[in-house]
């Protein structure tokens, strides 16, 4: 297994996390290797998705989805994502730490 695999392996850990029981199941069982029927073309229908943003019910959220599912994979693709992920993650918790300390200052005065 890749460096970059076991970090998609992380996020989709800690994605699993953050679900209810049910559907942190079915994410759960469909990055099982022996899902790779389901998973594929899960993938590309929200690929598809993501690229019909405009319509309701449709998201963008749907293309970060539809790559990460295919990238389990497709091995090109495991490093790039795995980058992306790795500095959203450092963003999101600068944010996070930036939030911290001006709800600090803001209380100490």
């Amino acid at each position: 297994m890749s460096k970059h695999q076991k970090e998609l392996d992380r996020h989709f850990a800690w994605f699993e996390k953050k679900l209810p029981p049910g559907p942190a199941r079915f994410v759960g069982w469909v990055r099982k290797p022996s899902s790779i029927y389901v998973r594929v073309p899960l993938a590309i229908l929200l690929i598809a998705g993501g690229f019909l943003s405009f319509l309701p019910v449709l998201g963008l959220w749907m293309l970060p989805l539809g790559l990460l599912l295919f990238a389990q994979d497709v091995p090109p693709l495991q490093k790039p994502l795995a980058l992306g992920l790795g500095w959203i993650e450092r963003k999101w918790l600068e944010r996070q730490r930036a939030k911290l300390e001006r709800e600090r200052a803001k209380s100490a005065q």
